[in-house]
């Protein structure tokens, strides 16, 4: 029997934080109290010394590169990076090469996974403008959603046929997750800076051409049409203040049918970044200004958006240092994010509660994950403990991404992940990985 007695861990836990122990037997939680007495004969013990134990992480929105990417990433490396950083579950979107738009090609993500990952996972499926047929097959027991981008990002999965999307907002009850940004509107910005740099726009300009009217002109019309159909939407990376406007936090989480993402760079970047970070900060939706990123803050902490995530989008070194036009979009961000945001905690713009609220509990709830995302009896052992008084600073040498490089290089966080079970298996400690490849395929409480 597999079997972890945490001792004296400050648990985090639906708004609350405790002292207690929690035992682990198998793959669950299975006894939480204040005190709970075994022999280390029966047990393996671990004093948690007053650091916080909190549910594992649930990353909504990550590429993983695998397949036909896979000189960028694969499963294998970046489950590694997220167990590291206290990412337990990832949902993994359909931008892979092939795009995973048939439910052959997606199910083969899930066989490469079933081998390879070290952590929980789902895969989105892809829609394009004429694979309808293929998407309403998709299972909602164990597919995390329906990913559609309103603006191209990466890939050629742009689906701009609007009597296709509206078809797909009524066809199916299953989670809804979009990119928005409006196609056009960039395009115009961009033609209008390459009038006056040539081929040599600066990455300063990244945030002009991919605007805040590209943002809010594409978000308000996925949840007009989402109002209109009853359609379940969940809109990604949100990254200006005006969007804000188009999220609620007058009804509870669990009655909401539009949801709302924000990602750890567009809380933690602004636009003035890009003079020292150039390329490495290079995300779509692209990072925008100081006024945005308060406002983002804002509607975190006060229920407007409900979840925090990495959109996690490793390129190589050599990708990212060609010229602004050639760079692609995108960064390495799982092993850092929930240091990154108790890092904000330490800067009073966040409490503990809430980082487990939007990283833990909120993506649960809204993907209606089976049994995770919560420390409760019952529920999978996926766990983290904290010390948030450990200082480490990020280098080449302990970033565990494939691509090799972080946008936090050189900097020294607070706090730093000890231990991360997945499935009630220890897959990290002693700041090391262990070769143990414990993730399991989401499941989701949904009716077929």
């Amino acid at each position: 029997m597999n079997r972890y007695l945490i001792k004296n861990a400050k648990i985090v836990n639906e708004g609350v934080i405790f002292e207690g122990d929690l035992l682990v037997e198998n793959d669950l939680i299975v006894e939480i109290s204040e005190n709970i007495s075994l022999k280390t004969s029966d047990c393996m013990i671990i004093d948690a010394e007053g650091n916080y134990l909190i549910p594992g992480v649930i990353d909504d929105q990550v590429h993983f590169r695998e397949p036909g990417l896979t000189h960028k990433g694969d499963i294998e490396s970046e489950s590694r990076a997220a167990v590291a950083g206290g990412i337990t579950s990832y949902i993994e979107q359909p931008n892979t090469v092939p795009n995973a738009v048939t439910q052959e090609i997606l199910e083969e993500k899930y066989q490469i996974a079933a081998e390879k990952s070290y952590a929980n996972f789902s895969f989105m499926m892809g829609a394009t403008n004429d694979n309808l047929e293929e998407v309403l097959k998709t299972n909602p027991k164990n597919v995390a959603g329906i990913k559609i981008f309103l603006g191209s990002s990466t890939g050629n999965m742009l689906v701009d046929d609007e009597a296709v999307l509206e078809k797909i907002f009524s066809c199916t009850n299953m989670l809804i997750a979009v990119h928005c940004e409006d196609e056009q509107t960039i395009k115009n910005n961009l033609e209008k800076y390459k009038e006056e740099y040539g081929e040599d726009v600066p990455v300063t300009a990244h945030h002009l051409i991919r605007s805040e009217e590209a943002c809010y002109l594409s978000s308000s019309k996925a949840v007009a049409l989402a109002k209109k159909t009853g359609a379940r939407l969940h809109v990604f990376h949100l990254s200006t203040a005006k969007e804000m406007e188009l999220f609620t936090n007058k009804i509870p989480l669990e009655e909401k049918k539009i949801t709302a993402e924000v990602c750890v760079h567009h809380l933690w970047f602004t636009n003035d970044d890009y003079e020292t970070k150039g390329n490495f900060i290079k995300w779509n939706p692209a990072v925008k200004t100081a006024n945005d990123r308060k406002a983002l803050w804002e509607a975190l902490n006060d229920g407007r958006i409900d979840v925090v995530a990495t959109d996690h989008a490793p390129h190589t070194l050599e990708e990212k240092k060609q010229k602004y036009l050639q760079a692609p979009s995108g960064g390495p961000l799982v092993q850092h994010s929930l240091v990154a945001m108790f890092e904000a905690y330490h800067q009073g713009k966040i409490s503990i509660e809430k980082i487990v609220e939007k990283m833990c509990h909120n993506p649960a709830k809204i993907f209606k994950i089976e049994k995770r995302g919560f420390i409760k009896e019952g529920y999978f052992a996926d766990l983290v403990i904290i010390n948030s008084g450990l200082p480490w600073g990020v280098k080449k040498e302990n970033i565990l991404s494939k691509c090799g490089w972080s946008p936090f290089e050189g900097f020294t966080f607070k706090s730093r992940i000890t231990h991360t079970f997945v499935n009630g298996k220890l897959v990290y400690s002693g700041f090391k990985v262990k070769d143990i490849r414990a993730g399991q395929r989401l499941l989701f409480d949904r009716e077929n």
